[in-house]
């Protein structure tokens, strides 16, 4: 096998960062490491990418291997590669962040490797720089959120006002004021009003609806002014 004279070789990895919403709250899941060391401490999935594995093809099969999840929404985030951010050796890893309703994936998830939801404010210490990815991970999202309508990959296909504003708070981790957040967002004529109800809430019901994904990309400007951490 031809190689580099003289340069060193690295191990790579991927780590995944997979944030749900189950209609109340913004959670992250994790799973208890099987290795040492930091072994049954609370992490990220992760694994090393194989010899004819690209990252993506690494990190859905690690999903798919840790939780039982696969066909969820995956996005590739950045390269973290401090020197001693692995203290057995030099490991660079890609981090990716993963979306999902939980609701839609709860009997997809194994417990292989005790995968536990934990609100994303109240999670437990992770190891190395696990924690980073996570608070990196959730700048992307809000950001991207601006941008895409990525956020709905976290909804059911059809959903109601009060749940979007409640993700849209806990995703910019603030109060949002409940009439004018109702006011922006239906006045963008991006969601679709249907005539069903959900009522489990109050006998009056809150109307669902659903994202019109075709007038959203000729006009993702419409949702710039509801993510109101975007300018801090």
């Amino acid at each position: 096998m031809i190689e580099y004279p003289g340069q060193p070789h690295y191990l790579v990895a991927v780590d995944c960062i997979v944030f749900g919403f189950d209609g109340e709250h913004l959670k992250i899941l994790l799973v208890k490491r099987g290795l040492e060391p930091e072994i049954n401490k609370w992490s990220l999935m992760g694994g090393f990418v194989g010899p004819d594995e690209s990252p993506d093809d690494a990190a859905n099969r690690v999903l798919k291997k840790m939780t039982g999840l696969e066909g969820v929404y995956l996005e590739q985030m950045q390269i973290y590669g401090e020197p001693k951010r692995d203290p057995i050796e030099r490991t660079l890893s890609v981090g990716y962040f993963a979306l999902i309703d939980i609701h839609k994936y709860e009997t997809q998830l194994n417990d292989d490797y005790e995968a536990e939801w934990f609100l994303i404010n109240e999670r437990p210490k992770l190891i190395f720089d696990h924690n980073k990815m996570v608070a990196d991970a959730r700048k992307k999202l809000r950001y991207k959120a601006s941008l895409h309508p990525i956020l709905f990959e976290m909804l059911p296909k059809k959903f109601t006002i009060p749940q979007l504003h409640i993700l849209f708070e806990e995703v910019n981790d603030t109060k949002i004021d409940t009439r004018n957040f109702s006011r922006k967002i239906t006045s963008t004529g991006l969601l679709i009003k249907l005539e069903e109800k959900d009522k489990t809430g109050s006998k009056k019901g809150a109307f669902y609806f659903k994202l019109d994904k075709k007038k959203y990309t000729a006009n993702s400007q419409a949702f710039l002014n509801l993510m109101p951490n975007l300018r801090a």
